[in-house]
């Protein structure tokens, strides 16, 4: 396994190595220049904004060559390493209405009789699998009272093994120690498969200033990495339609994620939700998706059958802990990750509770690699007729940070200003937004998008 640490016996700036290392992992050879621009750095043990700017150049990389590929020239790519960092924590400012909480009111770390533990309880079926196990009161005094009374690890298991979320915070080392540490050390950030021939005429509707327009990409992706990397797909002219059940909802990040695209409901476990599933595969040119590692299988639709639903298949699937190891079902988000695997016990040094990232790192990042994926996926098509398949995971992403060369200490990045936002107001399904300006430049390639942010289910299941 090639990781960060392998790019850096001579000093290279985080920046470099990260890049270094993402392009490896995507098969990718040496990078070609990249301006950067843009002061600041978010605060953090790690190298966050060196991580944030080498994923959109990673992505930015890979679309120009992809572009290169198609039409014979390869764009300049420049990214703004300040504006990648905003984007990591938002991309708009709403205008005369407000953001849901970011949290749901249990959600968060609590002191465990031996250690801390965070609860992720978001969704309602996570926050009533912890109150179950806890006996609570859905109060935070009340969850921290209870919390108490147990050992990190034993409350860890049982919340788990209920249905919902937590994980209890590891060191670096216990995690490199523990099997699904070790599990994850030995996969690659990104593991690739080649896949069926496809048919011709991929990216036939293209032109240079819209590379990926007329593609089309089939999104089974929730908070966040998911719809991070299709957001940017849509950016570029790409067709995504986005399934969530009925019953989902993730109304505090939606403004973020659906930008650009149509969402639709599909009852996967329904057999005419699945038979329409099926059909709208058979059209789609690219599946990304970010289910568990046999949930698909356990619905009929392995690997196997989805390339044989769609010959040429670029298929590229996301993960939380992993895709081997004893976690490898396990459910997870970035903040569950993050204490896991070293990070916040590593940001807490010299204070009394976990220190987080400064952002959602592991999923913003890990999202745009996965963009990258698609569109080295789409170049590798294009030269060889044939589909791939590609995986990754949040823990190999937060391995690839851990790794990562310290950056020097920089102020944190200046306040968002009126020249740091789009010039017109982003009509939202809640109402209008600012939105910022991309972060990624490709010469003569603006990234733009033809739909708002709107509702889950407001279109119909259908390209």
């Amino acid at each position: 396994m090639t990781d960060v640490a392998d790019t850096n016996a001579s000093g290279t700036p985080p920046f470099d190595a990260l890049l270094t290392a993402i392009r490896r992992a995507l098969g990718a050879g040496a990078a070609p220049p990249v301006a950067v621009t843009g002061a600041g750095a978010l605060p953090s043990v790690c190298p966050v904004s060196d991580l944030a700017a080498a994923s959109v150049a990673a992505a930015g990389l890979a679309l120009a060559e992809l572009v290169a590929a198609r039409f014979g020239e390869r764009p300049a790519v420049a990214v703004d390493r300040r504006l990648a960092a905003l984007w990591f924590a938002r991309s708009l400012a709403p205008q005369g209405w407000e953001l849901p909480p970011v949290w749901d009111a249990v959600a968060g770390d609590y002191r465990a009789a031996d250690g801390w533990i965070r609860l992720h309880t978001n969704a309602p079926h996570h926050r009533a699998a912890a109150l179950s196990v806890l006996g609570s009161a859905p109060e935070r005094a009340a969850v921290a009272e209870a919390v108490a009374g147990w050992t990190a690890d034993a409350l860890e298991a049982a919340i788990v093994a209920a249905g919902g979320c937590a994980a209890a915070m590891r060191s670096a080392a216990a995690w490199a120690a523990h099997p699904q540490g070790a599990a994850v050390a030995r996969e690659p950030l990104v593991s690739w498969e080649d896949g069926e021939a496809g048919p011709d005429g991929l990216l036939a509707e293209a032109r240079p200033d819209r590379p990926l327009a007329g593609l089309r990409v089939l999104d089974l992706t929730r908070v966040l990495a998911g719809p991070i990397a299709t957001r940017l797909l849509a950016g570029y002219g790409a067709t995504v339609l986005r399934l969530d059940p009925p019953d989902w909802d993730e109304p505090n990040v939606l403004p973020e994620t659906t930008l650009g695209k149509a969402c639709a409901r599909l009852d996967l476990k329904d057999p005419a939700g699945r038979a329409r599933f099926e059909a709208l595969l058979s059209g789609a040119d690219v599946l990304v998706h970010g289910y568990r590692p046999d949930a698909l299988a356990r619905l009929g639709l392995d690997a196997a059958a989805r390339a044989r639903l769609r010959p040429g298949l670029i298929d590229v699937g996301l993960d939380a802990y992993g895709w081997t190891g004893p976690w490898r079902e396990r459910r997870g988000f970035d903040s569950l990750v993050q204490m896991s695997c070293g990070l916040a016990e590593a940001g807490m040094r010299g204070a009394d509770r976990p220190a987080p990232l400064p952002v959602q790192a592991l999923d913003h990042a890990t999202g745009y690699v996965m963009a990258a994926a698609v569109l080295h996926g789409l170049a590798r098509r294009l030269a060889t007729g044939r589909g791939c398949a590609a995986r990754t995971a949040l823990a190999r992403t937060a391995a690839l940070l851990l790794a990562a060369p310290p950056a020097p200490p920089e102020p944190a990045p200046a306040p968002l200003g009126p020249d740091d936002c789009m010039d017109a107001p982003e009509p939202t399904a809640w109402g209008p937004a600012l939105r910022l300006r991309p972060p990624l430049i490709l010469a003569g390639v603006p990234m733009r998008w033809d739909r708002p942010a709107g509702r889950l289910g407001a279109a119909a299941p259908d390209w």
